[in-house]
């Protein structure tokens, strides 16, 4: 049960991701999640370092989307400020959203990568879908209301995460 909540890759933040791992391993595209992830809960800002990081991706030949359970107008303008498609009202964790983004970045569930700060609705969406999924932490401690009730269930399976790759399983 424990394995469609555990990500592939447990990293701190977007910029410890192994870009050149994932090249080698035929990944193609990117699917991130909004919040917490590439800005703070709630906020259109972009740190100028994410912004140089999500540059250096497409540098890369990286495809990108933003996969995001909120509104259309939240997510557009930081869709636009990154230059990438997003997929709005995402419903995570399920599946049709990150179906929705592969078909929009033209790749298969294999040749992509979910990158997200939350177990219960990147890490499980994605792992559902069949597409590697990396937990980053969260970059910032306001969040909403029902992600913090989540953020209680999420503290035990990262406990038990950060144990069993301890142990290498």
């Amino acid at each position: 049960m424990f394995k469609k909540l555990y990500p592939k890759l447990y990293v701190a933040s977007l910029r410890d991701i192994p870009l050149e791992q994932f090249k080698e391993m035929g990944k193609k595209a990117f699917i991130f999640d909004l919040d917490n992830t590439i800005t703070a809960w709630n906020s259109n800002e972009i740190a100028e370092d994410i912004v140089e990081w999500f540059m250096a991706i497409k540098e890369q030949g990286f495809k990108i989307c933003l996969v995001s359970n909120n509104g259309e107008q939240r997510v557009l303008g930081v869709a636009r400020s990154l230059d990438i498609p997003y997929v709005c009202r995402a419903g995570k964790p399920r599946r049709g959203a990150f179906y929705k983004a592969l078909s929009v970045l033209q790749v298969s569930p294999e040749e992509a990568v979910v990158v997200g700060d939350q177990i219960f609705t990147d890490i499980l969406g994605g792992n559902r879908a069949g597409i590697d999924t990396v937990l980053v932490m969260p970059i910032a401690r306001r969040e909403f209301i029902g992600t913090k009730i989540s953020r209680f269930f999420e503290y035990f399976i990262i406990r038990r995460l950060k144990k069993d790759l301890l142990k290498g399983t």
